[in-house]
């Protein structure tokens, strides 16, 4: 199998497209670190735009919630908003029931430290295995998420920024927050605004199959026709991921959460500091689609200098535990 030569994309991936050099079309397009880094700055700026004009610093109120996972991007997330930004944020952590037993206790060691509040939100386990099963035999989601994630991994990220958004309608919170590494999401996506009608229509795509298949039972995690009509008259809260603009380096953070009781964890995959099922999607992905979903994510982190390509290669080649794999599968019946 060629993959390209400057970062890790595989020719098996779709979008990809190598030259007669062995270059993908990616790396062709990448305009380099000093062209990254002004967008970076312009995208703080407004980010902190977004703070004078939205965040309240009211003790009564929260400024931001954020979407807790209990990893490393994460909890350095958490960090920066509280610490160097001062805003009341709100954790919240979806427990789909294969969060890592390590991963639970840097969550509660993270929080205690840092003095936020925090809500562990864990759906009907029996209903969330439906969804991983539904999600791996069906695969309902577009082509381009699936080249970024597994359909596992694109199920449960959508059930939880949809149980988040609805949190933040709730309680009036005007950002929410998430921990994704510059590679998981582009930085044209670092700051965006939810539009009521944009999310209606990417409900009805994403809640439909899954409800056909698991029943009515899965619109408690969606919205409903009240936070519709709040938000056709306040407005949605924005997105905004911090790690896609501020600076990223994986030493310094894990040095970082360290000082905050976070410590890694034991028995995750290469990929990932928090969640068991991972491994399971990820080899299920590899398996049916000859790529291994973490190739994107890493591809960037190698175009930006954030990581070596050696090292990104080792994370892509390194086997999942099979002993924790097989115990996925068993919890999830198949």
């Amino acid at each position: 199998m060629k993959i390209c030569g400057q970062c890790v994309l595989p020719e098996t991936l779709p979008s990809m497209k190598l030259d007669e050099h062995g270059v993908c079309n990616y790396c062709r397009t990448f305009k380099g670190v000093e062209h990254l880094d002004q967008q970076r700055d312009d995208y703080k700026k407004k980010f902190e735009f977004l703070l004078t004009s939205h965040a309240s610093h009211d003790p009564g109120s929260y400024d931001i919630i954020v979407a807790y996972s209990g990893g490393k991007d994460s909890s350095v997330t958490l960090d920066v908003l509280k610490n160097q930004y001062g805003l009341r944020v709100l954790a919240v952590t979806f427990d789909h029931g294969f969060v890592s037993p390590f991963a639970i206790e840097n969550i509660r060691r993270v929080v205690e430290t840092l003095g936020v509040d925090h809500i562990m939100f864990k759906p009907d386990f029996q209903l969330m295995k439906q969804v991983f099963r539904y999600s791996l035999e069906n695969e309902f989601h577009p082509a381009k998420a699936l080249e970024r994630a597994s359909s596992i991994c694109n199920s449960c990220m959508g059930m939880v920024k949809f149980v988040t958004l609805r949190l933040a309608i709730e309680k009036d919170v005007p950002i929410i927050g998430y921990g994704w590494s510059p590679g998981q999401a582009p930085l044209q996506s670092a700051i965006l605004k939810n539009i009521p009608a944009f999310i209606a229509k990417a409900q009805q795509l994403f809640l439909g199959p899954l409800e056909k298949a698991v029943g009515p039972a899965m619109r408690a995690y969606f919205l409903e026709d009240k936070h519709f009509a709040v938000g056709a008259q306040k407005g949605f809260p924005y997105n905004v991921n911090i790690l896609a603009f501020l600076h990223y380096n994986e030493e310094e953070i894990y040095a970082r959460i360290k000082k905050l009781g976070w410590e890694p964890p034991r028995d995750t995959d290469p990929n990932s500091t928090n969640c068991l099922l991972n491994a399971f999607a990820n080899e299920a992905h590899l398996t049916k689609h000859g790529y291994h979903p973490y190739a994107m994510e890493l591809a960037e982190l190698v175009r930006e200098g954030v990581m070596s390509r050696d090292e990104a290669l080792k994370r892509l080649s390194k086997s999942s535990n099979p002993i924790v794999v097989d115990d996925i599968k068993k919890r999830l019946e198949m």
